[in-house]
């Protein structure tokens, strides 16, 4: 109080050091008194005596506290900065003794009425003092003071030695300069002086070196809690930076690269204060700025996705945009604004990834359509690795690569209901597919079938797609698809079975009964390709499947080849019936006939496509010269002279020409035909035993199915009968009747004489000759007609 009263102060009226007096008529005690009660209460007394509640009622008045409510640039109105003494009230009541956050609400309340009154003495000091400038004019020049003291001529003397200023101390600020520092965003700053202001709570508490003195017995409490309400203070502005850098090029002031770099320098102090803190006491901002980066990167995912158009894909599309967008930033802006030593972007990525993780989990969790589980993992496996992780710098990571955004299992699972959905989807699409094609297979209305282009898009929907996220996916898929196509071909087969053997159908015009015949064989080709394509890129088990389609589709050609050719030859058989007469060996009006409506039918048969058309020309190659050559076998003719047999042989060669040509002009590919008439020919031309024995020895060579009796047959045409040169001639080909038939049978493809039947001879037995060699054991063997049964007696009709 005598300082005071030195000071020229009363107690109750103190102005404010260095503003204008209040010019509210409310007394400011009569705001404080109560929170003035309870700090008195609590803090106790000041070092000089005086007490608490004494000290902050002249401070608050007196003008020394520095904080003023609210954010300037810089540094707060009213605020000694660092290295300023305070003012002299305050050296002297209360040296080196730091403001706690027990100011925040008096400050709050006496906020109103300073403001008030400061604007107010601002404003009447600025008019009073224009009106004096204006009154007085220009301040006139006056002479310096060497100019006063020194005679005109002399030299002035030398300006006195400066004596060098005692160091300035650096006083601690408060906590609500700190806080405002925080607010600035000047957070290194912030965070140097709460860390001085904790090493100030541990020294006072006994566990460093001595602070500054206790105000009170709680003091050590309440600063204790004023540390960690900056540090809450400092992590929220810290982590809504991070989050505001992320938002892209519209940076605010506050969220620039200045701001990123404080940011950093706060984790790099805070890492190094976690050193001497000790594991237990740690505040591990390094491990909480990660968590934060996550939550934002969280924030802009979720933000990014809801919006998209599209479905699952679209905001797939979106997350990889929202992604390659924020990267780009954190590549170019922010990365760059930390310390190198706190490897900024791989904590970003791993971020992101994690982010990215729990968003597709989340999704993958869920009941997803077919489309959706394709997209999700086709994003997973080929466009996230490829053109998210492929476009950034992995080698930034510290801790190796990134982890899978979804687990093997969660894969697995998505793959098993791809493949089942697929199983059922395809299995009702096929016979749906097949259902409407087959209503107008008997139909006489114009149209063309697309059941093999149906199937196959059907199909090949998935078998392209599943390669493309994983080779063992591929696998599973064509497996999947190889057998469901397996099922829709047997089907297919009974289908077309029904088809053939109703007898509706029979009463279709033959042209329209045809073309509907030739698009079934159509369908062969594609679907063939599709199964053998899918056999090969499946796994070994797919063998059995593949087997079963191109066993059905083997069934439904060969049928559909069989009609044709019946058909045709329904045609064809009158002309056949002409021929190995007498009347053919001078006309070949037979033949004529049967190479003019096989050239004009083969028209017809050529929008078959290419594979099926030629196994069809094949059939029809051999069938025609079955049946050409089997009137011949049946014995038509007799060749008893050298001149007949001449003449048959040359009408032989004669129509096989013909025939070869016709065949080579339909693009036949059974050239092993050709030869078969001639050697025939040459059987029956020849004279001499051994030349017949050679040219019989090359007929069974050339066509194994050949047996004794089509030889025998023919020797009977020449007249060759009971003579030692038969029996050589057939001694060629008796060895073939020894050998095992299912080895020397050929191919059916490959087959010719098997299907010529040739008629048995008659055998002449000498009955009395025959009837001696049997005994009467025999005899009563021997099955012996027996008597007509009596017929019933009728009664004779009474006559009336």
């Amino acid at each position: 109080m005598p300082i005071l009263k030195s000071l020229g102060m009363a107690d109750s009226k103190v102005p404010r050091a260095g503003t204008l007096p209040l010019r509210s008529s409310r007394n400011p005690f009569e705001e404080v008194s109560g929170l003035e009660e309870e700090e008195a209460a609590e803090l106790g007394a000041l070092p000089n005596g005086t007490s608490c509640r004494r000290r902050a009622t002249l401070e608050k008045l007196a003008g020394l506290s520095p904080f003023r409510l609210g954010k300037t640039p810089g540094r707060q109105a009213g605020s000694p900065r660092d290295g300023q003494p305070r003012s002299f009230l305050g050296r002297v009541l209360l040296p080196g003794i730091r403001r706690s956050s027990a100011d925040f609400g008096l400050l709050a309340r006496l906020q109103g009425s300073r403001a008030q009154s400061d604007e107010e003495a601002a404003g009447e000091a600025a008019r009073k003092l224009a009106f004096l400038r204006l009154g007085r004019g220009p301040k006139p020049l006056q002479a310096s003071l060497a100019e006063r003291v020194v005679p005109a001529g002399e030299a002035a003397p030398e300006p006195p030695p400066k004596v060098p200023e005692p160091p300035k101390v650096k006083e601690p600020l408060s906590v609500l300069e700190i806080l405002s520092l925080i607010q600035q965003r000047e957070l290194a700053r912030a965070d140097e002086h709460i860390l001085e202001l904790e090493a100030e709570e541990l020294a006072s508490s006994g566990g460093g070196a001595p602070g500054p003195p206790k105000a009170e017995g709680a003091g050590g409490g309440r600063r204790a809690r004023d540390v960690a309400l900056l540090y809450e203070a400092l992590q929220r502005e810290m982590w809504a930076l991070v989050r505001e850098t992320l938002a892209g090029p519209g940076l605010g002031a506050g969220s620039g690269a200045g701001a990123v770099a404080q940011l950093g320098q706060v984790l790099v102090q805070e890492e190094a204060a976690d050193g001497r803190r000790g594991p237990e006491a740690a505040r591990k901002l390094r491990a909480r700025w990660a968590e934060a980066v996550a939550r934002a990167a969280r924030e802009r995912l979720e933000a990014a996705a809801p919006g998209a158009p599209g479905g699952l894909a679209g905001q797939l599309e979106a997350l990889r945009g929202r992604l390659l967008e924020d990267m780009g930033v954190v590549r170019g802006r922010l990365a760059p604004s930390y310390p190198a030593g706190l490897g900024a972007f791989g904590i970003y990525l791993r971020g992101y990834h994690g982010a990215l993780a729990e968003w597709i989990g989340a999704a993958a969790r869920r009941r997803l359509p077919l489309a959706d589980r394709y997209a999700l993992l086709h994003w997973h496996n080929e466009v996230y690795p490829r053109e998210v992780l492929g476009l950034v710098d992995m080698v930034a990571l510290e801790n190796g690569e990134l982890g899978p955004l979804l687990s093997p299992g969660t894969l697995r699972g998505l793959e098993d209901e791809c493949v089942t959905d697929v199983k059922a989807q395809t299995r009702a699409a096929l016979l749906r597919v097949l259902q409407e094609d087959g209503e107008h297979w008997g139909s006489t209305e114009d149209w063309s079938s697309n059941l093999a282009q149906d199937v196959c898009e059907l199909l090949e929907e998935h078998t392209e797609r599943a390669p493309r996220i994983s080779q063992e996916f591929g696998e599973r898929m064509a497996h999947c698809c190889l057998g469901g196509l397996a099922e829709f071909l047997q089907s297919f087969q009974q289908r077309v079975e029904r088809f053939h053997e109703n007898p509706g159908v029979r009463e279709l015009p033959p042209d329209t009964y045809i073309s509907r015949t030739i698009s079934l064989v159509n369908c062969g080709p594609p679907l063939r390709a599709l199964a053998e394509r899918l056999a090969r890129v499946g796994p070994p088990e797919s063998e059995p499947a593949r087997e079963a389609a191109a066993s059905a589709l083997d069934r439904v050609i060969r049928l559909c080849h069989r009609i044709l050719t019946d058909l045709l030859f329904q045609e064809l058989q009158p002309h056949f019936s002409k021929l190995m007469r007498r009347k053919w060996l001078n006309s070949s009006e037979a033949l004529d006939g049967i190479v003019g409506t096989l050239g004009a039918k083969a028209l017809a048969l050529r929008r078959m496509q290419d594979e099926p058309y030629q196994a069809l020309v094949a059939e029809l190659h051999r069938r025609a010269l079955v049946e050409y050559v089997r009137p011949l076998f049946r014995g038509r003719l007799r060749c008893g002279s050298a001149r007949t047999r001449s003449r048959v042989a040359g009408r032989l060669r004669e129509d096989a020409a013909q025939l070869e040509r016709l065949f080579r002009r339909l693009e036949s590919q059974a050239s092993w035909l050709d030869a078969v008439v001639p050697r025939l020919a040459e059987v029956l031309r020849l004279e001499d035993t051994p030349s017949i024995q050679m040219e019989v020895g090359v007929l069974v060579r050339d066509y194994p199915d050949i047996r004794q009796k089509h030889v025998a047959t023919l020797l009977d045409i020449r007249g060759l009968r009971h003579t030692a040169a038969r029996q050589e001639i057939l001694a060629v080909t008796r060895d073939l009747e020894l050998c095992e038939v299912a080895a020397l049978s050929p191919p059916r493809d490959r087959a010719f004489f098997a299907d010529i039947p040739v008629p048995r001879p008659p055998v002449c037995l000498s009955l009395p000759l025959f009837l001696g060699r049997l005994t009467l054991s025999r005899l009563a063997c021997l099955p012996w007609p027996r008597p007509p049964a009596p017929s019933p007696l009728r009664r004779p009709q009474s006559r009336r």
